[in-house]
C-alpha cells in the first residue's frame, strides 16, 4: 500500500462522470476494512479500478489517497491511468470569468480527471454505450468479462470467435453485430487500433468512423478516453442541451480547444447530476 497526495482528483466524480465503466465502489464491508487498516475515516470512499490485466483498490481522504498496490505498479500503471502528470488547476484557470455556466460546472466537478484507459476496452465499452444506460452498459461489460475467466474484456481474437447470438444474450441488442464485426476486422488487419495513436485527432476520428457501429459521438469518446486526445469534444443529448442553453453562438473552441474534452466533462457531469 502506498499513500499519495493528489490535487484535483475525486474518485466518485471521476467514476460517475460517464467516461469509465470499470471503476466501481468497493463493497461497504471491504471499504471499512481498508479504511481502518490505513487510518482513514471509516466512511472514506473506496473504489476498485480495472484496466487491462491490472486492478487496484483506492481510498480517498480529502486530497490524500491510498493505493492498494506497490510503488512500482503505481508508477508503471496508475500514475498514467489517472493522468497525474497533468496540472488540472492550470486547465481550470483557462475559464473565462464571464462564463458562469462553465465556472459552476468546474466547481461541481472539480475532481474529474480524464483517465487514460486501455484503448480496446474503450472501443468495446463505447460501442456498447450508444443509445444505452450506464447500469445496462456495466452489466453487459461484466458479462463479457466473465467469458475470459480473468475479469478482462475479451480481446479481438477472443471476441471474433464468440457467435453473435451468444453476444446478443448479454443484453447488447443490435450492438452485438457491431462488436463482432470490429473484432473480425482487427483480426483480418483491416482495422488496426494501435495505429490511431500516431494520428491527428481528425484522422483518428475518420479512421474510427469507417467501422460499422462507430458514429460521430462514439468516435469522439474513443479519441478522448482511449487516445487521450483532449481537443476532441463528444456531443450527446446532455451536451446538445448545454450548447443550446448556454452557448447559442457556439462553444468558444478558440479559447478552450486544446483542453475542450476536460471542460466538456465538467459540463457533462454538471448536467448529468442535476
Amino acid at each position: 500500500m502506498i499513500k499519495k497526495t493528489i490535487p484535483d482528483l475525486d474518485l466518485a466524480q471521476t467514476a460517475y462522470s460517464g467516461q469509465v465503466f470499470r471503476m466501481l465502489p468497493v463493497e461497504e464491508e471491504r471499504a471499512r476494512e481498508i479504511s481502518t487498516k490505513i487510518s482513514f475515516p471509516e466512511d472514506s470512499p473506496c473504489f476498485r479500478a480495472v484496466t487491462g490485466y491490472h486492478q487496484v483498490e483506492i481510498c480517498q481522504n480529502g486530497h490524500e489517497f491510498a493505493f492498494m498496490t506497490s510503488e512500482s505498479e503505481f508508477e508503471l500503471v496508475w500514475r498514467d491511468y489517472f493522468d497525474l502528470d497533468t496540472d488540472y488547476s492550470e486547465i481550470k484557470k483557462l475559464c473565462d470569468p464571464a462564463d458562469t455556466y462553465l465556472l459552476a460546472s468546474i466547481k461541481k466537478g472539480w475532481g474529474i480527471r480524464i483517465l487514460k484507459q486501455d484503448l480496446w476496452e474503450v472501443i468495446v465499452s463505447f460501442v456498447i454505450s450508444q443509445n444505452n444506460n450506464i447500469p445496462r452498459i456495466r452489466a453487459s461489460i461484466e458479462k463479457l468479462c466473465s467469458l475470459t475467466g480473468n475479469d478482462t474484456i475479451p480481446d479481438p481474437e477472443f471476441l471474433s470467435q464468440i457467435p453473435v447470438n451468444v453476444l446478443h444474450s448479454f443484453g447488447l441488442g443490435y450492438r452485438d453485430e457491431y462488436l463482432h464485426k470490429i473484432a473480425v476486422n482487427v483480426m483480418e488487419g483491416t482495422f488496426m487500433p494501435g495505429r490511431l495513436r500516431s494520428m491527428s485527432y481528425e484522422n483518428a476520428k475518420k479512421e474510427l468512423m469507417k467501422q460499422t457501429g462507430i458514429g460521430n459521438k462514439v468516435a469522439d469518446c474513443i479519441c478522448v478516453f482511449g487516445l487521450h486526445m483532449l481537443n476532441a469534444f463528444p456531443i450527446d443529448t446532455h451536451v446538445k442541451k448545454i450548447l443550446s442553453e448556454h452557448y447559442k453562438d457556439g462553444f468558444p473552441f478558440d479559447k478552450y480547444g486544446k483542453y475542450a474534452a476536460v471542460l466538456q466533462q465538467y459540463m457533462f457531469y454538471n448536467d448529468l447530476t442535476k
